[in-house]
């Protein structure tokens, strides 16, 4: 193992050990919020320590293993041979291990998410697609078990979708559905076209991870707050009380409309955690952006004017040109089976910052 890599080891090793005795201290445990933070630090670091300890062990094994192999007795050479492949083979393995977790984990990745989908290029046709992605989407976070809970929609009378807003609850969503973020293209023949030509049309995907206050502090005065009557479906008060709500956050121009709900209250509720939700996203992608600047072949950087996947009807087929992935399950997918292509993708993530990651050579038993 490298000197660098054994002294990040022996720095996790002694934060963990910092950390013990501060979660055994009477007065961290009386502090709610800093205990819950020391022990989720642990529980994060966990791994990694018990991985490096197996490691220190397992090297010690082989090196006295190896000593027993060039002691000259046959039988004994025989059985510290046997034991010596062993070692290596499980050594190997924790090398493994101890590279995929040295990679920094997104904190991001446990955290509720926004997805918001909108039609792009393609009229009718679009906004038929985002209806399309809003479903398959709604239908995979059915069998994860997760909360799908719309905040917002305006649908077209032909059935599509021009813009929706869903908060998604549930664990690790945002690490699921994090690599969805970007522009998808749709290719068929929609059913309004008697030649049979073949239409091209996109909608976006965004995904944002869910800001807490604490992660994203937004001053009142920085806020200008409109009410207007609400249009559309809804029934005898539409258009009669000032019920919806529009929140214009004047340092950056972004503004969030809301009138789904009745009551202005819930409209400036749910218009509030929208823009949370993008300042906080705002703010994240400036940080990646930067570090995209070093590390330009790092995937999920969040490029989203870039087309990231193709859905192909005549040919069942889907592309995903990030990392040059076709599955010919295109039903299969639309109906919510996303687990292979996600995990295509972050399969290709991890490979990328594993060639990033500090190498770590096996031990020679030295």
């Amino acid at each position: 193992m490298t000197p660098e890599v054994m002294d990040k080891l022996k720095s996790v090793e002694t934060r963990y050990a910092q950390l013990m005795a501060l979660v055994s201290d009477a007065a961290v445990q009386a502090d709610p919020p800093t205990y819950r933070k020391h022990t989720k630090a642990l529980a994060e670091m966990q791994p990694l320590v018990d991985c490096f300890h197996e490691y220190q062990e397992k090297a010690a094994e082989l090196k006295d293993t190896r000593e027993l192999e060039a002691s000259g007795d046959a039988e004994m050479m025989a059985m510290a041979k046997a034991e010596t492949a062993r070692l290596e083979s499980r050594l190997a393995a924790l090398l493994d291990e101890i590279r995929v977790l040295l990679i920094p984990r997104d904190p991001n990745d446990d955290k509720n998410v926004m997805v918001e989908i909108r039609a792009g290029t393609g009229g009718d046709e679009a906004a038929l697609f985002a209806g399309d992605l809003y479903r398959m989407y709604q239908r995979f976070t059915e069998r994860q078990g997760w909360k799908w809970d719309v905040v917002s929609a305006s649908e077209t009378g032909t059935g599509g979708i021009k813009e929706a807003i869903v908060s998604v609850e549930g664990k690790g969503a945002f690490g699921w559905l994090k690599h969805e973020s970007g522009v998808h293209r749709v290719q068929r023949v929609p059913a309004t076209e008697a030649s049979g030509r073949i239409h091209t049309s996109t909608a976006t995907v965004a995904v944002l991870p869910e800001a807490e206050e604490v992660d994203i502090q937004i001053d009142a005065k920085d806020l200008r707050i409109d009410t207007f009557c609400s249009s559309g479906p809804g029934g005898q008060s539409v258009n009669t009380t000032y019920s919806a709500v529009r929140i214009t956050h004047i340092p950056t121009g972004t503004v969030v409309s809301q009138q789904d709900e009745k009551s202005q209250i819930k409209n400036r509720q749910k218009a509030m955690k929208v823009l949370r939700n993008r300042l906080y996203e705002a703010e994240r992608q400036k940080q990646a952006d930067a570090i995209a600047k070093d590390r330009r072949g790092q995937v999920g950087t969040g490029e989203r004017s870039e087309k990231i996947r193709t859905y192909n009807f005549k040919e069942n087929r889907i592309t995903d040109h990030r990392i040059n992935f076709t599955i010919h399950q295109l039903a299969t997918v639309l109906d919510g089976d996303l687990t292979e292509l996600i995990e295509q993708m972050r399969s290709h993530e991890q490979a990328a910052q594993l060639k990033q990651a500090t190498e770590v050579s096996p031990p020679t038993g030295a």
